[in-house]
């Protein structure tokens, strides 16, 4: 039985930040952004910045990460609600600009949830013997969608891209991966863009209790699934759409500070770059051994919904342990 692990992780933001000062032509405030959402800073891609550039530059620190070369990947699978051109997606050119040999490449849309849907897709692959190396990248450009005028929503989003590498694990390497995901499009209205303005509307309470609930149910019952507990897990990672919500899922599940990463402060949400990005913080700060499972949930629009648990670096093929970047993040929960 092969088993599918994640052997590296990477993460890119733009240079660009924005402070909550930015937004006090809206009538808001420092203090009140980071009272209601926990976000003092994000991202954004400046004028004539590609979102496939961001992406390439995470890939390639987690194919190093993994100790891997871009000719070993043989399968390319892209998150993103925001493409650079509407067609092709950025999957394709992704794979030519790492020097990956004619991979299949291919982009999908499950907005929030969107990293979790791509590495269940990746894991399949792996385990049904269709690949032995692919690179899973959430990259997202959520200024190009955001409303600037919108006080409720403008100060929640940033743009960033995160990666990971998944690879068969060693002999020894226990349960394989394991997944839900679902939706319900009766609540589609809630939050979406229309290609109208192509900006970002969301109802923001019924949003917030949606998610909460869903995130918990989810983590518990693909845990359960595994025959797990909440004690197995060496750490959890909610989509960071709001520190609210990140510490009001970990409270609900019983989960501890200590080991619930929340990356939100200093980029905001990213939707599905949310989660690897987080991840990469965890490995940066020295939260990861090689073998810990990883739970992971995430809510976004549709509705559409995931949760999962993975062992990080379950019998990893030999590379440095650490390696050594500026980092761009606080380690911090």
């Amino acid at each position: 039985m092969t088993t599918a692990t994640i052997t590296g992780v990477g993460a890119a933001l733009p240079a660009t930040v924005l402070g909550n000062d930015h937004f006090t032509p809206l009538g808001t405030s420092h203090e009140w952004i980071v009272k209601r959402t926990g976000i003092h800073t994000r991202h954004w891609l400046g004028p004539g910045e590609s979102l496939a550039g961001l992406a390439e530059q995470a890939c390639r620190e987690a194919l190093a990460d993994a100790g891997r070369d871009a000719r070993e990947v043989d399968h390319v699978v892209v998150s993103t609600v925001t493409p650079d051109r509407i067609t092709p997606g950025i999957a394709p050119g992704l794979a030519t600009r790492l020097g990956a040999p004619h991979p299949p490449a291919l982009d999908l849309n499950a907005a929030c949830a969107g990293f979790l849907y791509a590495l269940d897709h990746a894991c399949a692959q792996i385990e049904s013997g269709r690949a032995r190396c692919v690179l899973v990248c959430a990259a997202e450009a959520l200024s190009r969608i955001t409303d600037t005028t919108d006080r409720s929503t403008a100060v929640l989003f940033g743009d960033a891209a995160g990666a990971v590498v998944v690879t068969p694990a060693g002999p020894g390497a226990g349960e394989r991966p394991a997944f839900r995901l679902g939706s319900d499009g009766r609540h589609e209205d809630l939050l979406y863009a229309d290609p109208a303005d192509r900006l970002l509307r969301m109802s923001g309470r019924e949003v917030y209790e949606f998610a909460v609930g869903t995130m918990v149910e989810q983590t518990r019952a693909v845990l359960s699934g595994c025959g797990l507990t909440l004690a197995d897990v060496g750490l959890f990672i909610g989509h960071q759409a709001n520190a609210r919500i990140l510490r009001a899922v970990a409270a609900e599940l019983g989960v501890p500070p200590s080991r619930t990463e929340i990356s939100i402060e200093n980029v905001g949400n990213t939707s599905s770059a949310s989660i690897p990005f987080a991840l990469r913080q965890a490995r940066n700060c020295g939260r990861l051994r090689p073998g810990d499972r990883i739970a992971m949930a995430a809510f976004g629009a549709g509705f559409v919904w995931g949760a999962g648990v993975i062992r990080w670096r379950a019998a990893p093929r030999a590379h440095p342990e650490h390696l050594l970047h500026e980092q761009e993040e606080p380690c911090h929960r």
